[in-house]
C-alpha cells in the first residue's frame, strides 16, 4: 500500500517538474526571440529590400519604448 501512494506521489511530482519545464523553457524562448532573433530578422529584412514589411515591426517598436518605464537597478 506505501508502494502505491510512493508511486501516485512520485508521478504527480514528476508531472508537475514537467509542465514546470515546459513553462520555463516557453519563456526562455520568447526572451531569445525578442532580444536575438527578431533584429536580426527585422535588420535582414530591410537590407533585403522589404522596408514596407519592416517598417511597422520598427514603428510598434519604437511605440513600446516610449510607454515601456524601464526598471531601476536596485
Amino acid at each position: 500500500m506505501l508502494t502505491l501512494l510512493f508511486v501516485i506521489c512520485a508521478l504527480a511530482f514528476a508531472g508537475r517538474i514537467v509542465i514546470w519545464s515546459l513553462k520555463a523553457a516557453w519563456g526562455i524562448s520568447k526572451l531569445v526571440f525578442t532580444i536575438a532573433l527578431l533584429p536580426v530578422i527585422i535588420i535582414g529584412a530591410i537590407l533585403a529590400g522589404l522596408v514596407q514589411v519592416a517598417l511597422p515591426f520598427i514603428l510598434i517598436g519604437l511605440i513600446i519604448s516610449f510607454f515601456v518605464q524601464p526598471r531601476k537597478a536596485i
